[in-house]
């Protein structure tokens, strides 16, 4: 399957738009921290013909199709296998010590929703994998059958926002010491079998929260976005911005505390004048998170619940020195 045909791009143009002043600079990097199939990556490159591109991804099956849609664009795509969150290690591999933009597009990719195998959609049966990266790590099986109760509901809670977590886990507990868990369908089953009535006539496929929360435990998602954020912040020069797209409300209220710290003054209250020091470092570029126009829900169902914030790095770390 070629890439382009799997994949639309959430908020395209609008994550253009925002980024554009930074990459209209001589010499400009941008980094793309989640290069899926690269529909974002790509129209980078095509939108800002000087700039230089840095694309992370943690899937070797979606760098490899991202190579080849961006093979064309030669050496100034840099293609790197690694979890976002290794931002400032890869960018000092590459002797690259401040860039110009950053994109972050959160959550799952196209590829992996529409791959039966990797067990990440509720409305196929498959194995229970989840994990981005198969080489590594314990899968959703392994999560759902050896995880204690207390953890399997604190997950359920935490990463799914599912109020019936302690009735999902009770019966998972139950059914996995009759069998271990292998497939998606049986664990869909049991959602449905284990939600009262009134839960499940509304938002969607009942599966779907404790789906969200057992691949956000076995990819560490928020925990690795805790460190990339601040991380990618870090890593803009001045005059460079940030774009992240988010799926759901614990990636954004993330991203909206980072960037809100930025953009607040560090000063003890009460000073009479505030030193450069304590001066905000970021500038916000959206008022709360911008959304997707109806027309491009209407056109990729997938963009419906998609948050976009951005922020404009405007002066250096007091101890960050120059660079």
């Amino acid at each position: 399957m070629s890439s382009n045909a799997l994949h639309v791009p959430v908020m395209l143009q609008r994550c253009l738009d925002m980024l554009a002043p930074a990459l209209a600079r001589p010499g400009a990097v941008v980094v793309d921290c989640t290069l899926g199939l690269g529909g974002h990556s790509e129209a980078l490159l095509r939108t800002f013909p000087d700039v230089r591109l840095i694309a992370l991804d943690r899937d070797p099956a979606a760098l490899k199709l991202s190579g080849e849609r961006l093979a064309p664009y030669g050496d100034r795509a840099t293609l790197v296998h690694a979890v976002y969150d290794e931002l400032p290690e890869v960018l000092a591999r590459l002797g690259v010590p401040r860039v110009q933009g950053v994109l972050f597009d959160l959550g799952v990719s196209s590829m992996q929703l529409d791959e039966a195998e990797r067990g990440f959609a509720y409305s196929q049966d498959a194995p229970l994998d989840m994990r981005m990266d198969q080489s590594t790590g314990i899968s959703a099986a392994e999560v759902l059958n050896t995880y204690p109760p207390g953890e399997l509901v604190r997950i359920l809670r935490t990463y799914g926002e599912e109020k019936f977590a302690r009735k999902i886990v009770d019966a998972v507990v139950r059914e996995r010491a009759k069998e271990p868990f292998r497939n998606s369908a049986r664990l869909v089953e049991l959602i449905r079998e284990a939600l009262p009535q009134a839960a499940k006539r509304t938002g969607g496929n009942p599966a779907k929260r404790t789906f969200q929360a057992l691949r956000i435990e076995v990819n560490g998602e928020l925990t690795v976005l805790e460190r990339a954020i601040p991380a990618a912040v870090a890593a803009l020069a001045v005059g460079g911005r940030i774009a992240v797209l988010s799926y759901h409300s614990l990636e954004d209220r993330l991203v909206k505390q980072v960037l809100a710290a930025g953009a607040e003054t560090t000063a003890p209250p009460g000073l009479p004048v505030v030193p450069e020091r304590y001066q905000p470092r970021l500038k916000l570029l959206t008022r709360g998170a911008e959304l997707p126009t109806e027309q491009e829900v209407a056109e990729n169902r997938r963009a419906a619940p998609a948050r976009l914030r951005g922020a404009e790095r405007i002066r250096e770390e007091a101890n960050e020195g120059t660079h």
